[in-house]
C-alpha cells in the first residue's frame, strides 16, 4: 500500500502557521482546502519540536503562482491537498549555526522559487512543496529525534540533510531505518556512503574528491611546490582525509614533511605551525573547525610564516571567515561544492536572487543546498508519486544537466558525480580558482607574506 499523507499533518501544520503568523500580527492568508480527515481521539497537543514550515514569521516564503489543488489517487498514491512535505533537520544554533544557515537559506530559495513557477509536477498535477525544518543545535543526539518527528508526526516524503558530517552520519542512519529518501550536503565524509544505506544520496564531493582536486590543482601551479605539511584533526574525517591526502602526496611525487595530528578546539596550535616552518613545507593541508582554523591563521601571522599554498577545508566555509580574519583570511582555499561565478544553469541568477533575500552573498553551501531541491523535485515528477520508495528509486536514477551546480549522478553509494570547484579567497571574497574552465580568477600563488597583504 502506497503511504498516506494524513489529513492531520494538513491541518497540524495548518494551526501552527497561523498560530505564528497570528503572534507577528499577522493574518494568515486564505487558502481553500479540503476538510482535513478528523483527528484520532489519541492526537495530543503539537510537540515542543514542532517544525516551522516555509510560512514561518522569520523566514516567510511565498509562490508567485497557486498550483493546481487536488487529491491524487490511484495509481499514484495519496498526496496532500495541494502540497508536497519536506522534512530537514538543520543546526541553526550550536558550533554548525553559521554553515547550517547557509543551506537552510539554500533550500528556503529553492523552494519558493520552485512553488512560484508552480510547483512540482505529479502525474500532470502541480503541487506545492512545503519545507518543515527543526533544530538539532549542532547535537547528534538531537538530530535523530527531530529526524524521528518529521516522520512520525508530519509523515513526510523525503529529508533534506543539514550541516556537518557528525550529523549526517546520525541522520542517515535513521532515515534508512524509517525508508525515507535523505539528500544530504555539507558533509564530505565518505565513509557514511560505505554503510550499504540505500536511500542516502549526496549531490556533494566526498573526501576523496576533495583529495584529487587539491592535488590537481597545485599540479598546475608553476613552479609546482614539493614539500607538504599535513595539520590533522583527530576525528573520522580527520583521519579519512588525512589518509587520502597522504596517498596523493605519494603518488605524485610530493614530499610530506610534516604530519601532526591536533584535537579539536586546541588553542596553541604554534608547535604545528613551528614544524611546518622550520620543514619549508610549502604546502600546509588541513581540516580545522571554524574557530580552529581562524587560530591556525593568527598564529600563522603570529610567527611569520606564510605557507606558498594552504588548503583548509571546512573552516572557511561561511562569511565569518573573512569577518574575523580580513587581509589574513587571503590566500585560503577550500572545496566546498560550489560557487556563485560558475556558468552552471541558473547558478548566477540564483545568486542574485539569493543576495536580494538575505542581503548578503550566496556562498560554499549554498549551491548545493539549492541542487538538493531541484534534484528532489525531479525525482518526485519522474516518480510520479510520493510514494517514499518510488522517490528513493527516481533519487538513484538521476540523470541532470540544469541544476545549479552543474550535471549529478548518484553512484550505487549514494555519492554524487558532481564537479569540485575550488575556491580561493581574494580580497575577503570567495572566487572561483578551479577546474580552469569554472574559474572566475588566477589563484593567488604563491600567498604573500601577511605583512604585505
Amino acid at each position: 500500500m502506497l503511504p498516506r499523507i494524513r489529513g492531520l499533518r494538513v491541518l497540524t501544520s495548518l494551526v501552527i502557521s497561523a498560530l505564528v503568523l497570528a503572534a507577528c500580527g499577522t493574518q494568515a492568508p486564505a487558502t481553500p482546502t479540503t476538510a482535513p480527515a478528523a483527528p484520532t481521539a489519541t492526537t495530543a497537543a503539537a510537540p515542543a519540536d514542532t517544525p516551522t514550515t516555509a510560512a514561518a514569521a522569520d523566514t516567510p516564503t511565498t509562490a508567485a503562482a497557486e498550483p493546481t489543488e487536488t487529491a491524487a489517487g490511484g495509481a499514484a498514491g495519496i498526496i496532500p491537498e495541494g502540497s508536497i512535505p519536506v522534512g530537514a533537520v538543520i543546526p541553526t544554533t550550536g558550533r554548525y549555526a553559521a554553515g547550517g544557515t547557509l543551506v537552510k537559506n539554500g533550500y528556503e530559495l529553492a523552494i519558493e522559487d520552485i512553488n512560484a513557477a508552480g510547483g512540482v509536477d505529479v502525474g500532470g498535477e502541480k503541487f506545492r512543496l512545503e519545507l518543515l525544518v527543526l533544530d538539532d543545535e549542532s547535537d547528534a543526539s538531537k538530530t535523530t529525534q527531530r529526524m524521528e518527528t518529521l516522520n512520525s508526526s508530519n509523515a513526510v516524503v523525503a529529508y533534506l540533510g543539514g550541516f556537518g558530517s557528525d550529523l549526517h552520519a546520525a541522520a542517515a542512519a535513521i532515515a534508512e531505518k524509517n525508508k525515507i529518501p535523505y539528500v544530504g550536503v555539507a558533509f564530505a565524509l565518505y565513509s557514511i556512503h560505505q554503510q550499504g544505506y540505500q536511500y542516502l544520496f549526496s549531490p556533494f564531493p566526498k573526501s576523496p574528491d576533495i583529495a584529487k582536486a587539491t592535488f590537481d590543482l597545485l599540479d598546475s601551479f608553476d613552479p609546482r611546490p614539493t614539500k607538504v605539511a599535513i595539520f590533522a584533526e583527530t576525528t573520522d574525517w580527520g583521519a579519512e582525509l588525512g589518509g587520502l591526502w597522504k596517498t596523493e602526496i605519494s603518488s605524485r611525487g610530493y614530499e610530506l614533511v610534516v604530519d601532526e595530528q591536533y584535537a579539536p578546539g586546541a588553542k596553541d596550535f604554534s608547535p604545528l605551525v613551528g614544524k611546518a616552518k622550520d620543514a619549508g613545507a610549502q604546502v600546509v593541508l588541513g581540516l580545522p573547525n571554524p574557530p580552529d582554523g581562524t587560530a591556525i591563521v593568527k598564529q600563522m601571522k603570529e610567527l611569520a610564516y606564510t605557507p606558498e599554498a594552504m588548503f583548509l577545508i571546512r573552516a572557511p566555509d561561511s562569511a565569518t571567515w573573512a569577518q574575523n580574519l580580513g587581509k589574513d583570511g587571503d590566500a585560503v582555499m577550500l572545496i566546498q561544492g560550489w560557487d556563485a561565478n560558475v556558468t552552471f544553469p541558473g547558478a548566477r541568477e540564483m545568486a542574485q536572487r539569493y543576495q536580494q533575500k538575505y542581503g548578503a552573498p550566496a556562498i560554499s553551501a549554498v549551491g548545493s543546498a539549492y541542487a538538493s531541491v531541484q534534484i528532489l523535485a525531479d525525482a518526485i515528477t519522474r516518480a510520479g508519486s510520493t510514494d517514499r520508495q518510488a522517490i528513493r528509486d527516481a533519487l538513484a536514477a538521476t540523470d541532470m544537466t540544469d541544476t545549479v551546480i552543474g550535471p549529478v549522478k548518484f553512484n550505487p553509494d549514494g555519492t554524487g558525480q558532481v564537479i569540485s570547484i575550488v575556491t580561493q579567497y581574494q580580497n575577503g571574497a570567495q572566487v572561483s580558482v578551479w577546474p580552469k574552465e569554472q574559474s572566475s580568477a588566477e589563484p593567488l600563488y604563491p600567498a604573500p607574506p601577511f605583512d604585505q597583504r
